[in-house]
């Protein structure tokens, strides 16, 4: 696949680096690059990432790095199944928990939510670092949703970091979960309250919850060249309706 001569490999993190060392120079830099496009693409074309991150995984697949880019570009293409499978191969490499949540969310993207809470139970929680013990939190709350029990989905995130003040790179998306588990149950009021300390905490728009909050507060948000848009549009087929009406008049002249 095409890389842009822009990308050296040189973007990588350095503990990535420090991994491909083992490998020769110009394949270290081979993998570096598509690696460097996982990481661009991820986000805005999944599809394209998930390509470069085979290529990487062709060339250097006993890197656990690699093998970790591959699940996340999976797992971005809800290729579940085998992103857990390059997720449990860079555990084995590693072995570090730090995959732990995620692989327990491909466990609920396969349909198996009871697998997820089991993981959520499990002593490998509690060697994760604050942000992964919360994102294990919303993953075991998914489940908890995925199998009807909504109200058991809202007392899992209850807890002491959705409680505090203080702004970490997690609160919003776990203000928002809060927020939409109770909304699931009928309590438009708490959903509102939450929402809207969802969007104070968003400070990335890492979620739609000022979206959420207009829509419970029944505002509508119309976009100016859209409207105008479909004024032209509306020009547009006065004329053409006044050439279909033409058309008959013509083949009677032929008649």
């Amino acid at each position: 696949m095409p890389i842009p001569e822009d990308v050296t490999g040189d973007e990588i993190d350095k503990d990535v680096k420090q991994e491909l060392q083992s490998l020769p120079k110009t394949l270290a830099e081979d993998v570096a690059r598509n690696l460097v496009m996982v990481a661009r693409l991820i986000d805005e074309d999944p599809e394209g990432a998930y390509g470069y991150s085979r290529v990487a995984l062709r060339l250097a697949s006993r890197v656990a790095a690699v093998r970790e880019a591959a699940g996340f570009a999976a797992y971005a293409n809800q290729k579940y199944s085998e992103a857990l499978a390059e997720f449990r191969a860079a555990r084995r490499m590693t072995g570090t928990v730090e995959l732990w949540p995620v692989m327990a969310d491909c466990e609920r993207g396969l349909g198996r939510p009871e697998k997820a809470l089991d993981m959520a139970g499990a002593p490998e929680v509690h060697k994760l670092d604050k942000a992964g013990q919360v994102e294990m939190r919303l993953v075991a709350a998914g489940a908890r949703r995925d199998m009807g029990q909504l109200d058991a989905a809202i007392v899992t995130l209850q807890s002491s970091e959705l409680a505090s003040h203080s702004i970490q790179p997690w609160t919003a998306r776990l203000r928002y979960a809060y927020a939409d588990a109770l909304l699931a149950v009928g309590r438009q009021d708490e959903a509102r309250e939450w929402f809207a300390k969802a969007v104070e905490a968003d400070r990335d728009g890492s979620t739609d919850a000022s979206d959420r909050l207009a829509e419970l507060d029944g505002v509508e948000f119309v976009d100016a060249l859209d409207e105008h848009e479909g004024e032209d549009e509306g020009q547009s087929g006065g004329a053409e309706g006044e050439s279909a009406d033409a058309a008959p008049q013509e083949d009677g002249d032929k008649d």
